[in-house]
């Protein structure tokens, strides 16, 4: 019996070792900001555009800040699988290719799940501390998006 722990133990290091050396494409775009962005669709204020930047990129965009975990497996397998699903609900990077009608539900379930705390995850500002929506960042969010959200209704 011991020796078939044994052997289980060292298959799982051998396994966790040889993982170690698959590490996938980043999701990261060197800065580049294209006309799509939503910053570029929308003029955002430097203000809402920091909150952004803080609580939602990291998922919702074609540039991810990896912390120094993120090399190690299974860790970033973990971390690409949020990154990939956030970024099929919301892509920020890809904001204008979306249709006005489309652009205008995305601002409508983005200002419903910050105001019942669904985003950002609580696995992510577990973490990430300072990506944590104070009620002043909320605030702010919340007050531009709707905004942005009637003027995309009025245009249509």
């Amino acid at each position: 019996m011991k020796i078939v722990i044994k052997r289980i133990i060292i298959s799982g290091c051998v396994i966790l070792l040889l993982l170690q050396f698959y590490q996938p494409v980043r999701n990261l775009d060197y800065g580049r900001v294209l006309p799509i962005h939503f910053n570029k669709t929308y003029n955002v204020p430097s203000n809402v555009n920091n909150i952004l930047k803080t609580s939602c990129y990291d998922c919702h965009s074609n540039n991810t800040k990896y912390p120094w975990y993120s090399y190690i497996q299974p860790t970033r397998m973990f971390m690409d699988s949020h990154t990939t699903e956030g970024k099929e609900n919301l892509n920020f990077s890809e904001f204008g290719n979306y249709s006005k009608r489309k652009q205008g539900n995305k601002l409508d379930r983005i200002i419903k799940q910050i105001k019942s705390d669904e985003m950002p995850l609580s696995s992510y500002t577990l973490i990430h501390r300072n990506a944590k929506l104070t009620i002043e960042n909320k605030a702010v969010l919340i007050h531009w998006m709707e905004r942005t959200r009637d003027s995309i209704s009025i245009e249509n």
